[in-house]
């Protein structure tokens, strides 16, 4: 991958550019919804994808990427890593992901289709990441944990071996993750509690 383009113009585009500078990947371009948006740290912003190939969505919000990944269903896209992250080569990260500055991921990882793991974090063996799951900086997932669709692991959180959270969660910043958590769960606290269902 020589170049490529970014969906989302905003700050999590800024990373992704220079997460991509990193490798010597050239930013080709951006794409973003709204018309009132025309560059980018400098480079062009553009407001139809059409043609444009390979694309990551360089935008946080898990939901929202899930959207705008149905809707260009019919691109390619990109996988990215800063060169500041150790990735195994026995770990398998899926398109449309990207791996940011320090990132760790372990050996028989299995991470999937357009996810953040964000700065510093780090993810042992055996874990499985589902797709759209955002790992926010410094979070940690301990040996064979199991993140659910579209769940979100806030700031400086760890999760014990073994643990299952389930699809679309919030788990709160700097929670300790000791036991499984449903779907649709805003959890937080050390130890890890469901606050509320989301659904």
């Amino acid at each position: 991958m020589k170049a490529i383009y970014l969906y989302g113009a905003s700050g999590h585009a800024k990373v992704i550019i220079d997460l991509l500078k990193s490798q010597g990947v050239e930013t080709k371009g951006l794409i973003d919804d709204n018309k009132f948006v025309t560059e980018l740290l400098g480079y062009p912003v553009q407001h139809d994808a059409a043609g444009l190939n390979p694309v990551i969505i360089s935008i946080g919000d898990n939901g929202i990427r899930k959207k705008v990944a149905e809707k260009l269903s019919d691109h390619q896209f990109g996988i990215a890593s800063h060169s500041s992250s150790v990735i195994s080569p026995n770990s398998t990260i899926d398109n449309g992901t990207v791996i940011m500055q320090g990132a760790i991921i372990q050996s028989d990882v299995r991470v999937g289709k357009h996810c953040i793991v964000n700065t510093g974090a780090s993810v042992d063996h055996d874990c499985v990441v589902e797709d759209f799951v955002h790992l926010s900086p410094q979070s940690v997932l301990c040996g064979n944990v199991h993140i659910g669709e579209g769940s979100w692991i806030g700031a400086g959180s760890i999760v014990i071996p073994g643990v299952r959270i389930g699809k679309w969660c919030i788990i709160a910043a700097g929670s300790v993750v000791t036991k499984d958590i449903p779907d649709y769960s805003l959890a937080a606290g050390n130890r890890c509690k469901v606050i509320k269902q989301l659904k």
